[in-house]
């Protein structure tokens, strides 16, 4: 990684309270703590839809809007930290979070629940961008820990999250309520936590022009960036359907009503994939996107047969392959982009980065969701499962392709990177 000192902290009229290194953990508990809270609902949807009556079309459309909202506001206000600051854009975004689980554990029908998780998805993608950028500004110059922690954390959060939403879900007298009132309470400690944070991105013109929605990768990232996009595509496609259809695919094809079942499900892809990215961490980018793809692609066609035998256990060892492919193919690709993001634009292009995560997340599932009632969810999720397959394999050629054109060098997986950076 590249050894040009950390942006200066803003002037501010008194000294933060935390150091650079405590401000940096509070933003990694911060994302943490969002991406738990994004996969949470997730094995409660198996109960929504049997307490409300919902078809699995409706299902993924929850799910879906939430990852739309993501987009909306990343569109939006992705930038907005480099202009106003990341406190200010994050206090904002904690205490819409906290807002959205309000609504959520209130919810009486499917109407107020995506309203819930349309506020959540909001909030989640304002943050995103401050949040990954506020790590690598804070991190200690050479270091790679917070393009680890951009990864390790999202992955992380989310695995936490479902495990811990499967379990209230099972034993908790009120889950809707005990899930939502924990998030919220968290969310709005966080936000009167954030202040204390030092301050990496001082004022500067131009706020109003970025709300103008756009998806912008500046030139110098623009081959990186490229590089990276099958792989994200391909991970973040599998993410969806985990996400949105997991439950429903261990009630109904694996025949077993346990929450925490369907909560480990959930969890061992993004689960698997934290774990992965902290084993190989001093991997060279490129070649951890390529293996990363590599396994993709078979832990993705392993679960074909899971689910046509169906067979619990080859489904947990076929998504345990699958998350060590998901974590490492985007981990090494975050890291690329790390290497080559100036300071003033990384909260635009880490943004730029979602847009295409959450589009990979989202669009699929809701057209799974589509799907289903005319051809099945057995026969939706082999499909849907077995397009990722073929994305991730054909990803695999185009890494090998460009490894070969680096020379076979690490370093040069990062275009304009120095020499010896990872």
């Amino acid at each position: 990684m590249s050894t040009a000192p950390p942006p200066a902290s803003a002037p501010a009229g008194r000294s933060p309270r935390l150091s650079r290194a405590g401000g940096f953990w509070l933003l990694a508990t911060t994302q943490f703590t969002l991406m738990a809270a994004s996969s949470a609902p997730s094995p409660l949807y198996s109960e929504y839809a049997r307490d409300w009556g919902l078809s699995a079309t409706a299902v993924t459309i929850v799910f879906a809007v939430y990852a739309v909202a993501v987009l909306a506001a990343l569109l939006v206000a992705g930038a907005l930290s480099d202009h106003l600051g990341r406190r200010p854009v994050l206090i904002a975004a904690l205490v819409g979070e906290a807002a959205a689980m309000v609504v959520m554990m209130t919810a009486d029908g499917v109407g107020q629940l995506i309203v819930g998780r349309a506020l959540q998805g909001l909030a989640t993608g304002a943050a995103a961008g401050a949040i990954s950028a506020g790590l690598i500004d804070l991190q200690h110059p050479g270091s790679r820990l917070g393009a680890l922690l951009n990864s390790v954390g999202t992955t992380g959060g989310m695995a936490v999250g479902a495990l811990a939403g499967g379990a209230l879900t099972q034993y908790a007298p009120s889950p809707h309520v005990v899930v939502f009132a924990l998030l919220a309470a968290a969310s709005l400690a966080l936000a009167a936590a954030v202040p204390l944070v030092p301050e990496t991105s001082p004022l500067r013109p131009g706020a109003l022009a970025s709300l103008r929605p756009r998806v912008s990768v500046p030139h110098a990232d623009r081959r990186a960036f490229l590089i990276a996009a099958p792989s994200f595509t391909a991970s973040w496609a599998i993410g969806g359907l985990y996400l949105s259809l997991g439950s429903s695919l261990t009630a109904d094809i694996l025949h077993t009503g346990n929450h925490v079942v369907a909560g480990l499900v959930v969890a061992l892809l993004p689960g698997t994939a934290g774990l992965a990215c902290y084993a190989l961490r001093d991997m060279a980018p490129l070649p951890m996107m390529l293996s990363g793809s590599v396994a993709l692609a078979a832990g993705t066609l392993l679960t074909l047969p899971a689910l046509l035998l169906p067979s619990m256990p080859l489904l947990l060892a076929a998504t345990v392959v699958a998350g060590f492919g998901f974590g490492t193919s985007f981990f090494g690709g975050f890291r690329m982009l790390a290497h080559t993001a100036a300071p003033e634009q990384r909260a635009l292009l880490f943004a730029s980065v979602y847009v295409m995560c959450y589009l990979a997340n989202s669009v699929p599932a809701v057209a799974a969701g589509l799907a289903i009632p005319g051809l099945g969810l057995r026969e939706t999720a082999t499909g849907y499962i077995g397009a990722v397959g073929a994305l991730a394999l054909l990803s695999i050629p185009f890494g090998i392709g460009t490894l070969r054109r680096a020379g076979a060098k690490a370093p040069a997986a990062a275009p304009h990177a120095p020499a010896g950076a990872r």
